[in-house]
């Protein structure tokens, strides 16, 4: 199955006359579809950054997945950069918590260094992208308060505001949530002054063992210009992804058969 993700906006005109969800149902449903789809997963990734004058860097990557539980909380991500040469073998990594901050770590080979991220750096640039951090593992919906404003015949259209406002350098987001995948097709960032600033779309999907799954996406901030896509290949689920890889050892000594 392919999803036409970009032709939303005319959707949006096709209103339906109650809303038939909670919006904690959807935010809930939504982040289930965008992080936890299978048990574990692996994908490898082609970053392309694009900068205001049309210049582009590429980042390729292999990104390993571990679902803690059967609940959507606790999970651990590996990052391995693949190149090209001035990032190759850096490595981020995540273990997501039910409850309270993310541990995040980022390895840096030059200089043999294991740096830890910390909670308040979660919303900046990850490795010279459009992309923050806290994109690449998922923001905790319990972050934020939702209220759905619209429905469509296609989308749930949310509005989540930050609980904590100093967290956060947005005012508050607009989410469009794909009715027949719960994929966040596109999210707009708002700030004090509502204006839309930063915007994420979901440019392709696809169904991969049965999982719709985002397989192209861009993110694009007009404070600093530009944007980076993101395309994910050989997508793979249920892989039974070793939970030892996901530890400090590993950074420093990267899974080559995992990451092939």
């Amino acid at each position: 199955m392919k999803l036409r993700v970009l032709s939303f906006v005319a959707a949006l005109a096709l209103t339906s006359p109650a809303l038939s969800i909670d919006a904690k149902d959807v935010v809930l449903k939504a982040n289930h579809a965008s992080y936890y789809q299978g048990k574990d997963g692996k994908a490898k990734v082609t970053m392309t950054i694009t900068d205001t004058q049309g210049r582009t860097r590429v980042r390729d990557f292999t990104i390993l997945r571990r679902d803690q539980g059967d609940s959507d909380g606790a999970q651990k991500f590996y990052v391995y950069f693949r190149g090209p040469a001035d990032v190759a073998k850096t490595v981020f990594m995540v273990w997501k918590k039910e409850a309270g901050d993310d541990d995040r770590w980022m390895y840096l080979p030059a200089l043999d260094l294991v740096k830890r991220i910390a909670a308040s750096d979660e919303r900046t640039s990850f490795v010279g992208s459009h992309f923050f951090y806290e994109d690449v593992s998922g923001r905790g919906p319990d972050e934020d308060t939702h209220e759905l404003t619209e429905e469509t015949d296609n989308y749930y259209v949310l509005k989540s505001t930050p609980k904590d406002t100093g967290a956060a350098e947005f005012a508050y987001y607009v989410s469009y949530i794909h009715k027949a995948t719960f994929l966040p097709v596109q999210i707009q960032y708002f700030d004090a002054q509502g204006e839309n600033y930063r915007t994420y779309e979901a440019l392709n999907v696809d169904t991969i063992k049965g999982y719709p799954t985002v397989t192209a996406a861009r993110m694009s901030d007009k404070r600093i210009g530009g944007s980076t896509e993101m395309s994910y290949s050989d997508v793979q689920y249920d892989k039974g992804i070793n939970d030892a890889i996901f530890s400090e050892r590993y950074l420093r000594n990267p899974p080559r058969r995992e990451l092939r």
